[in-house]
C-alpha cells in the first residue's frame, strides 16, 4: 500500500472513530481576509463540524470559530453546500478529548432536558472550584469544566471507577467517564436549575 492511501485509509479511520452529534449551539467565524460572520452549528464530532452560516467559507480555506459552550476550535473547509459548509478541527488528542466530554454532555442534555429546560442547556459555574468526595470520606478539590441538569465534567487529579458513587458539592451521583483531565459524574436524579445556581453559584455561560 502506498503512502498516500495508508494517509488515506486512517484518514478514513480516524473520520469513522469521531462520533457525530447533532446539536444547535451558535457561535462566530473568522475567515482568512479576517471578516466574522455568525454560524450555527448543526452536527460536531472532536474531528470535524458542520456549520449554517450566511457567508460560506472557500474549500482549503483556514477558519477560526467561537462556539457557544465550546469555545475556539479551528480547522480548514472541507466541503460546501447552500446554506453552509463543513470544516475539520485541528486540535491537540488532549483538546479532542476534551471536545468529546463536551460534547458527550450537550448531546446527553438535548436527550434528557424537558422541552421547557432547553434554556438550560449548559451552564457555566461563576467560581468554577468545588469537592468531589467518595465514599469512604475522602475529599478532592476539583475544577468544573461544565454543568448540565444531568451531570458535570470536572477537572480532578484522581479517576475514581466507572459507577463509583461521588458527591460533588451536595449533589449525588456517579463517576460515568474518564477523559484525560478528570471525570464526568451523572447525578442520581435530574437537577433544576435554581438548584443547580443555589449550589454552585452559576449562571448563563452566554
Amino acid at each position: 500500500m502506498t503512502s498516500a492511501a495508508m494517509d488515506f485509509s486512517q484518514a478514513k479511520a480516524e473520520r469513522r472513530n469521531f462520533q457525530r452529534v447533532r446539536v444547535k449551539i451558535y457561535g462566530r467565524f473568522m475567515l482568512e481576509d479576517r471578516s466574522e460572520h455568525p454560524c450555527q452549528v448543526l452536527d460536531m464530532s472532536p474531528g470535524n463540524v458542520l456549520l449554517r452560516a450566511d457567508r460560506i467559507g472557500q474549500p482549503g480555506e483556514k477558519v477560526i470559530a467561537y462556539i457557544d459552550h465550546i469555545g475556539r476550535i479551528e480547522g480548514v473547509v472541507t466541503r460546501t453546500q447552500a446554506d453552509g459548509f463543513a470544516m475539520t478541527i485541528v486540535a491537540s488528542d488532549r483538546k479532542k478529548d476534551k471536545l468529546a466530554a463536551q460534547l458527550t454532555w450537550l448531546a446527553n442534555k438535548h436527550e434528557l432536558d424537558l422541552p421547557e429546560d432547553r434554556r438550560h442547556e449548559r451552564i457555566a459555574p461563576r467560581n468554577p472550584i468545588s469537592i468531589m468526595q467518595l465514599a469512604d470520606g475522602r475529599q478532592y478539590q476539583c475544577r468544573i469544566i461544565d454543568l448540565s441538569l444531568s451531570g458535570a465534567a470536572i477537572e480532578i487529579d484522581v479517576r475514581p471507577a466507572l459507577g463509583t458513587q461521588v458527591v460533588l458539592g451536595t449533589m449525588r451521583g456517579q463517576v460515568v467517564r474518564h477523559f484525560e483531565d478528570g471525570v464526568a459524574v451523572e447525578f442520581a436524579v435530574i437537577q433544576r436549575p435554581e438548584s443547580l445556581e443555589a449550589e454552585f453559584s452559576a449562571g448563563r455561560d452566554l
